[in-house]
C-alpha cells in the first residue's frame, strides 16, 4: 500500500485493534500491517481471501486474528510462526486441514473452526465451538491432535531421513565397489597392456637375436667359403709354383752341369790338343780322361764323340 493507504489504515485503528472486515479485500496487506505493529487484533472477516501470502507469518505480534466468513482452503505452512497468538477465528470457511507447524501455536486459546469442510480426524478433533468454553476446548484439542501430527510428521521425517541416508550410504556402498571395481578394471588393463608390451618387446628382441643369429650364420658361411675358395686357389696355384721352383733348380743343375762338362771338356781337349799335354798339371786329367774314354768305348754315341774327336785331333 501507498503512505496515503497507510494513513487510510492507522485510521481503521482503534487501540490495539485494526478492523478490515468488509472492505472486499483479496489480498493482506502484509507490509502495512507490520508498519503497525501496536495493532495486536486484527478483524479481516467477511473479505474475499482465498489464501494468506507467506508472509503473513512474520505478523508475531498479533494475539486475535478473525479470518472468519472468507474463502480460505489452505492456511501457510509456517503458520506456527505465530507465537504470541491466543484467539484464531476461522469459522465459514474452506478449509479441510491444517498446516503441521499449527502445533507450534502454544499460546492459542481460542479457536473456532464451524463451517468448514474438515477432514475426519480433524473435525473430531475440533468438535463444537458454540459457546466460549468449547472453543477454549477446541483449541486445546485441536493443538493436542496437531502435536499428534507434528509428531507421526517428524517420526515420518526421521523415518524418511534414516531411510535417506541408509539410501545414501547404499549409494556411497555402491558407488565406492563401482569405483573399486573400476580400480581394479584399470589395474588390470594396466597390467594387461604392461604383459602386451613386454610380450611385445620379448618377441621384438628374440626376432632381433633371430636376425642377428641368421646375420652371424650367413657372415660364418660366407666366411667360411671365402677361405675354402682361398684354399683352392692356394692348391690350385700350390703345383705350378712348386713345377717352376723344380724346374728352375732343374735348369740350374743342368746348367751347372753343362757349364762342369763343358769346364771339364775344356781342361780335357786343352789338356790333349795342346801343348799342355806335357805339363804335370795336366796328368790326372789325362788319366781320367783316359779311364772315362776306356768306360764309354761301348757306347755308340760315346764311339762316335771320340771319333770326331780324333778326326778333329789328326
Amino acid at each position: 500500500m501507498s503512505k496515503t493507504k497507510v494513513e487510510n489504515l492507522r485510521d481503521k485503528i482503534e487501540g490495539n485493534e485494526l478492523d478490515l472486515s468488509l472492505c472486499n479485500l483479496t489480498d493482506v496487506p502484509v507490509k502495512d500491517l507490520a508498519a503497525v505493529p501496536k495493532a495486536t487484533v486484527l478483524d479481516l472477516s467477511c473479505n474475499n481471501l482465498t489464501t494468506l501470502p507467506p508472509e503473513f507469518c512474520t505478523l508475531t505480534h498479533l494475539v486475535k486474528v478473525d479470518l472468519s466468513k472468507n474463502q480460505l482452503v489452505s492456511l501457510p505452512e509456517d503458520m506456527g510462526q505465530l507465537s504470541s497468538l491466543q484467539h484464531l477465528d476461522l469459522y465459514n470457511n474452506k478449509l479441510t486441514s491444517l498446516p503441521v507447524s499449527f502445533a507450534h501455536l502454544r499460546n492459542l486459546r481460542w479457536l473456532d473452526l464451524k463451517d468448514n469442510p474438515l477432514e475426519v480426524t480433524l473435525a473430531k478433533a475440533a468438535g463444537d465451538c458454540l459457546d466460549e468454553k468449547q472453543c477454549r476446548q477446541c483449541a486445546g484439542r485441536v493443538l493436542q491432535h496437531m502435536r499428534g501430527l507434528q509428531e507421526a510428521a517428524d517420526r515420518e521425517r526421521d523415518r524418511r531421513l534414516l531411510k535417506e541416508k541408509e539410501q545414501e550410504k547404499k549409494r556411497e556402498a555402491k558407488q565406492r565397489e563401482r569405483e573399486a571395481r573400476e580400480k581394479e578394471a584399470q589395474k588390470k588393463k594396466k597390467a594387461e597392456e604392461k604383459e602386451k608390451k613386454r610380450k611385445e618387446y620379448q618377441a621384438q628382441m628374440a626376432a632381433q637375436a633371430a636376425q642377428e643369429q641368421q646375420k652371424k650364420k650367413k657372415e660364418e658361411k660366407k666366411k667360411k667359403a671365402s677361405q675354402n675358395q682361398d684354399k683352392k686357389k692356394a692348391s690350385a696355384c700350390a703345383p705350378p709354383a712348386r713345377r717352376s721352383l723344380c724346374s728352375r733348380l732343374l735348369s740350374l743343375l743342368l746348367r751347372l752341369l753343362l757349364l762342369l762338362a763343358l769346364g771339364t771338356a775344356g781342361a780335357v781337349l786343352a789338356c790333349q790338343l795342346t801343348e799342355l799335354r806335357k805339363e804335370a798339371v795336366c796328368a790326372p786329367v789325362n788319366l781320367y780322361a783316359h779311364e772315362a774314354l776306356s768306360w764309354a768305348r761301348d757306347l755308340e754315341v760315346v764311339q762316335h764323340v771320340i771319333q770326331k774327336i780324333s778326326d778333329f785331333q789328326a
